[in-house]
């Protein structure tokens, strides 16, 4: 059986070949992360197992990817890049690979609320033009930290929330409990929290959750945090309230399109933080990440 790191960018293939075993099924490292999807079928030659890190997977691409029957996927977030359904009606089974970097996007989460609430990424601006901006920030010391989802980045946002003294609550889809974070409904939450940081997974259910409704239902002046899909949020409703200053400020790490286009709306605003979807992105998680792909590969070939 053989594998095909299609897109693999220089430090993860470097990882990569790094934690090959003796004995490990045979996988080939395409070191080149800009391939279009076109190239699949190229690239894999016939392999029976793809690695992806985040080409875009189109299921009439897919049928002509002869041979292929795994898709080993670097990350949770598939969905957004192929149709996992559509591809496993053509016998090929999409692998994702969970809590690899539940570390690293719950201090990235954090930092955005941080920057948020203390406007850093604005003086910063202001000051390399010349301008000696102070406003007023928000202490977040004794404020309320609304978490929606609760898996295994929520539960270390809420460890280190906890620990630099913010009141925690949480809502999931199911039920959860976790020490020190009180879970609510939906709209309590959204009624009470100061801070708003998302922490769900992409699917048909989750599309457009914080809607127009759900962020006017949110408490004046809150402070928005995304490091999960930008497509959970009514990009435009979530502008309009930050125009408005019924959101006070967003950190977002994550965006309808990416990368962000250099006229988007959101490079207009002056109380939004952004940073280019690299959440996850620390030496800690990538070796995590790639031991992962690994050992879906060794399951692969064992057929277990």
């Amino acid at each position: 059986m053989r594998g095909v790191f299609v897109d693999a960018n220089e430090s993860l293939a470097v990882i990569f070949e790094r934690l090959e075993k003796p004995g490990d099924p045979k996988v080939r490292i395409h070191r080149d992360p800009d391939i279009t999807p076109e190239q699949y079928p190229e690239v894999l030659g016939g392999a029976e197992i793809a690695i992806v890190d985040h080409t875009a997977l189109p299921t009439e691409i897919a049928k002509k990817c002869t041979g292929l029957k795994h898709v080993v996927f670097l990350g949770t977030g598939a969905r957004s890049y192929m149709n996992p359904e559509e591809l496993a009606g053509l016998g090929i089974e999409v692998h994702l690979i969970k809590g690899y970097g539940d570390t690293a996007v719950a201090e990235c989460a954090i930092a955005l609320m941080w920057a948020a609430a203390r406007g850093i990424a604005e003086m910063d601006r202001e000051m390399r033009a010349g301008n000696w901006l102070r406003e007023d920030g928000m202490q977040l010391t004794g404020k309320t930290l609304g978490l929606i989802g609760f898996g295994g980045i929520a539960a270390e946002v809420a460890r280190i929330a906890r620990g630099s003294g913010m009141r925690v609550i949480a809502w999931n889809r199911s039920p959860k409990s976790s020490a020190g974070v009180d879970f609510v409904t939906l709209e309590k939450l959204l009624a009470e929290s100061d801070v708003v940081s998302l922490h769900l997974l992409l699917n048909d259910e989750t599309r457009g959750f914080l809607s127009a409704e759900r962020i006017a239902a949110m408490k004046p002046g809150v402070i928005l945090v995304n490091t999960a899909r930008g497509a959970m949020v009514d990009e435009q409703a979530m502008i309009d309230a930050l125009k408005s200053g019924q959101i006070r400020h967003a950190g977002l790490d994550v965006f309808n399109i990416e990368p962000l286009p250099k006229d988007h709306p959101l490079n207009k605003l002056r109380n939004v933080t952004l940073s280019a979807h690299s959440a996850f992105r620390t030496p800690e998680a990538s070796e995590n990440l790639i031991g992962a792909a690994w050992e879906h590969c060794r399951r692969i070939a064992a057929g277990t």
